[in-house]
């Protein structure tokens, strides 16, 4: 059952009172961009049908079966698989080494555009569009192959490739030319293994995939076909597993939605 709390306030594990306050949700625009900077080893995936999203900690003990499953995602080739480690179940004994304060603020602002009283984890997020726990892999699957071809798939066009320093982005259009959605880069780790001592997982060892690290909004897409160039130069650090492109709709206040494309690039190990 997944661990769940609520939009204002904390509480005990399982599904908890809404007692978080809410705040503002903020895309990471301060943040440095994490994405490597060495462009001769970048090496392009087979292209998405799917974008998930997984909300986890290493405090959950709810956890591990959807990171597994994560892992068996990302391993797919045609599924974009990104895990937002939050830091809300750190007080139960045991501080997930992965979590960022901005993923726990990008689910809350899921929470709000899908206008649910609490938060939990494990959560997934297919497309930006429905969410589930993060354990019911039926359900997940179903949410990705029931989506593939249609309007709530990916229905627009990405590409990411190197020319020579700069990252280079080409979307294509949609229909009537008339959507508009955020250009974010979400830069993520390979593979963590982690031993947890405390909390509920202690004594466990545990495998996490494609961990956030960083991601930012680089630009904005008017509905037409477009190209957005980066230099490297522009890039500071990097990550040891790669870059998604999102290609997401955005509220006027802020919120993220439908998610309309989306690439990864994939870097090798041997740097």
């Amino acid at each position: 059952m997944p661990n769940r709390i609520g939009e204002a306030g904390r509480g005990n594990t399982g599904y908890l009172s809404d007692m978080i306050r809410p705040v503002i949700f903020m895309l990471a625009a301060a943040a440095p961009l994490m994405l490597c900077a060495n462009a001769a080893i970048a090496e392009p995936a087979g292209e998405p049908v799917a974008v998930v999203e997984l909300f986890t900690s290493q405090g959950c003990s709810s956890c591990p079966p959807a990171d597994a499953f994560l892992g068996d995602l990302a391993k797919r080739g045609d599924v974009v698989a990104l895990s937002y480690h939050v830091d809300y179940w750190d007080y139960l004994g045991w501080q997930d080494t992965l979590a960022r304060p901005e993923n726990t603020q990008r689910q809350r602002a899921y929470g709000r555009s899908f206008q649910a009283s609490s938060i939990y984890t494990p959560q997934m997020i297919v497309n930006g569009r429905t969410h589930m726990a993060g354990s019911r892999r039926t359900a997940v699957m179903n949410a990705i192959e029931d989506r593939i071809g249609t309007a709530e798939g990916l229905s627009v066009d990405i590409a990411a490739r190197y020319e020579g320093d700069n990252l280079v982005i080409e979307t294509g259009g949609s229909e009537n030319g008339r959507r508009k959605a955020h250009v974010v880069l979400v830069n993520f780790d390979a593979t963590h293994v982690v031993n947890v001592k405390r909390g509920e997982n202690r004594g466990k060892s545990l495998t996490y995939h494609n961990a956030v690290t960083a991601y930012q909004t680089v630009g904005v897409w008017k509905g037409v076909a477009a190209r957005f160039e980066l230099p490297m130069s522009d890039i500071a650090g990097k990550g040891n597993g790669g870059c998604a492109v999102l290609l997401q709709e955005t509220s006027t206040d802020g919120l993220p939605g439908a998610i309309l494309g989306a690439t990864i690039v994939n870097f090798s190990s041997a740097w």
